[in-house]
């Protein structure tokens, strides 16, 4: 019982830390990549007049894209350190 205990107040006390603010930079990247990903699906759906799924479609497949780039760029950093 001890062993158990005490396993569990360690995971809470690395819960428990501080977590790093993010920083004003990361916002802003993430909110510009937001007003392009709209916008991308504006273009396809209005301008090139594909359908409404398709543009729809296309904009998450993007949006998954910077999110796997987002990804890859992360790990590597964190590697590094």
């Amino acid at each position: 019982m001890t062993v158990d205990r005490d396993a569990i107040r360690d995971q809470r006390a690395e819960q428990d830390e501080p977590t790093t603010d993010v920083s004003t930079t990361t916002v802003v990247a993430y909110v510009f990549a937001a007003v392009l990903l709209v916008a991308w699906f504006l273009f396809g759906w209005l301008v090139q007049r594909q359908g409404f799924v398709a543009s729809v479609g296309e904009a998450a497949g993007t949006g998954f894209g910077l999110l796997l780039v987002v990804a890859v760029v992360g790990t590597v950093r964190r590697s590094r350190r």
